[in-house]
């Protein structure tokens, strides 16, 4: 594939556009993860994103090792969106999820520790 591409000087493109994708694909990804799970999800994407450093060191195809290589540096980037995710639900700009009991919910002050 990367040959077709890079015979017709599309390589550059398909690789913006995948990349585009993949952002895309991880903002929603933030919302949900963090809506159903919190913050307590953000080693997910640790895994991920190592997983997909390592595949990228590990795969021949330029196309593909780059592409792993995006999703992996998304994936480290995704951690701190989830955490300032936090943030954007308690200034009321997303909604929370009242089935998901947070520390103040149950009555439990962290603030004195």
């Amino acid at each position: 594939m990367t040959e077709f591409l890079s015979s017709y000087h599309l390589l550059g493109a398909a690789i913006g556009l995948c990349t585009f994708l993949v952002i895309g694909l991880f903002h929603p990804v933030v919302i949900k993860c963090h809506y159903y799970f919190g913050t307590r999800c953000w080693w997910w994407f640790l895994i991920l994103g190592t997983a997909a450093l390592a595949a990228s060191i590990m795969v021949d195809d330029l196309f593909v090792s780059t592409l792993l290589g995006v999703v992996a540096f998304s994936s480290y980037w995704t951690i701190k969106e989830i955490f300032e995710q936090e943030e954007r639900v308690a200034k009321g700009w997303f909604p929370a999820n009242p089935a998901r009991k947070t520390r103040e919910k149950k009555g439990v002050d962290r603030s004195d520790s």
